[in-house]
């Protein structure tokens, strides 16, 4: 996968409330909802002073790293910014992937009660829902369940002929047990109908037992990205 339509389709699946160009970076306001989208990232050569403009625009300045941009992180090492949050893009093709075990997921939108008490359990809040509210294209919740009751849930959302899938929680005491297994397949059969080709996500290089999950479906690492932080 090309990492342009990849953090493309991040852009357009989980975008911020306001992005402007300063110079050759973009900065973003997320309203609160994460770090991706209230990070800024490089758009061209950039000198010094570009640095200080974006500082000085950003209460808490957080610059996104991606592969290629070594200057611009060995210049944010040297102003005493810190690498947080390696992140690690996975993704797979739609076509075959097998379908859920029979009424264990329910793809719907706009997000259900259940869905949204789910995610407020897991610190998953309004700022976070208001981004999936602002993505554009085709979206949807997948509702996992398990042992009769809601064990998980996930927003999955397209852009071209790719699908992001993000924020996936399962109930801590439901894990193992097959939720998140159906709910990423749900999420890949979805994406199928909507002219989706491949199914994306991102997960933070430190989640070893997420970064398995998705290995054991047969997703394959395709890009990565972390942040420097003041």
């Amino acid at each position: 996968m090309k990492q342009d339509a990849l953090f493309a389709a991040m852009e357009a699946t989980w975008p911020a409330a306001r992005d402007w160009r300063l110079g050759p970076l973009c900065l973003r306001d997320g309203a609160g909802g994460g770090k991706r989208v209230s990070a800024a990232s490089l758009e061209g050569p950039f000198a010094a002073a570009d640095l200080d403009a974006a500082e000085a625009a950003m209460a808490e300045p957080l610059f996104l790293i991606r592969p290629g941009e070594e200057a611009l992180d060995s210049a944010l090492a040297a102003r005493g910014y810190r690498v947080v949050d390696p992140v690690l893009a996975y993704a797979m093709p739609v076509a075959g992937v097998a379908p859920p075990e029979r009424m264990t997921t329910f793809p719907h939108w706009p997000p259900m009660e259940i869905a949204r008490a789910l995610w407020a359990d897991a610190g998953i809040g309004a700022a976070r829902l208001a981004v999936m509210e602002r993505a554009a294209g085709p979206k949807c919740v997948i509702l996992g369940r398990a042992q009769d009751r809601a064990a998980g849930v996930a927003f999955v959302a397209c852009h071209g002929d790719i699908a992001m899938l993000h924020a996936l929680e399962v109930v801590p005491a439901l894990r193992r047990q097959g939720s998140a297994h159906n709910i990423l397949r749900a999420a890949a059969a979805w994406a199928l109908d909507q002219g989706a080709v491949t199914l994306a996500l991102v997960v933070t290089e430190a989640n070893a037992a997420a970064r398995g999950l998705y290995a054991s479906l047969g997703m394959k690492l395709v890009g990565q990205y972390h942040y420097r932080q003041k």
